[in-house]
C-alpha cells in the first residue's frame, strides 16, 4: 500500500505516514521479531548507518528506553525513543524523546486476517511526525527518505515472513 501523508497546521506541520503489509504468518509468530530490539538493524536500510547504543538485549516493555545513532545525509545523529505502549502480540508504540524530529510517534499494529484461506497478519505502521523543515524540506528530503526507509522495511518483512502459515481450519 502506498504511503498516506497528511499535513495539519503551519510550518511545523504534523504529518501522517501509514504503511500496511499483510504477511502469511500469525501475529504470535510475527510479534516476537519486533519484540527483539536487535532486529531493528535488519529492518533499517544500510544507508542510514543505524546503530543501537543501548546494551543488548533490551527488555522490551512499556517504559523501555532505547538509544540509537543514525547517519542522516552524512551527519551522525543520536535518537532516543520510549516504548510508551506495549500490548503483545497486538501493538506497541515508540515515541522519540530526543532526535531529528520535533514529533515522532510510531504505532506498530498486528491484526490477524484471513486471505485466501490463510491466517496471516496485517502489519500496520502509523507514524505521526513533525520536523523543523517546511513543505520544501518535506517534498525534497524528509518525505522521500521516509518512503525509502519504509519501502526497505516492507521488503525485508516480505522476505522474513514469506513462509505461509497453516491454512485456516473450517469450523
Amino acid at each position: 500500500m502506498p504511503s498516506a501523508l497528511r499535513m495539519v497546521g503551519g510550518v511545523f506541520q504534523e504529518r501522517l505516514l501509514v504503511r500496511e503489509l499483510w504477511v502469511p504468518r500469525q501475529a504470535r509468530d510475527v510479534f516476537p521479531f519486533f519484540a527483539d530490539a536487535a532486529n531493528l538493524n535488519t529492518l533499517t536500510p544500510p544507508w542510514l548507518d543505524f546503530r543501537i547504543l543501548t546494551p543488548l538485549p533490551i527488555d522490551m516493555k512499556q517504559g523501555a528506553l532505547i538509544d540509537y545513532r543514525i547517519g542522516l545525509k552524512g551527519f551522525p545523529l543520536r535518537w532516543r525513543t520510549l516504548i510508551s505502549t506495549w500490548e503483545p502480540p497486538f501493538r506497541f508504540v515508540d515515541e522519540q524523546l530526543s532526535g531529528p524530529y520535533i514529533l515522532w510517534h510510531h504505532t506498530h499494529e498486528f491484526v490477524e486476517q484471513r486471505q485466501g484461506g490463510i491466517v496471516g497478519t496485517l502489519c500496520i505502521d502509523r507514524v505521526r511526525y513533525k520536523h523543523a523543515g517546511g513543505p520544501i524540506a518535506e517534498k525534497l528530503l524528509v518525505g522521500p527518505d521516509l518512503t525509502r526507509i519504509f519501502d526497505y522495511r516492507q521488503a525485508k518483512m516480505r522476505e522474513l515472513f514469506a513462509a505461509p502459515a497453516v491454512a485456516a481450519k473450517a469450523g
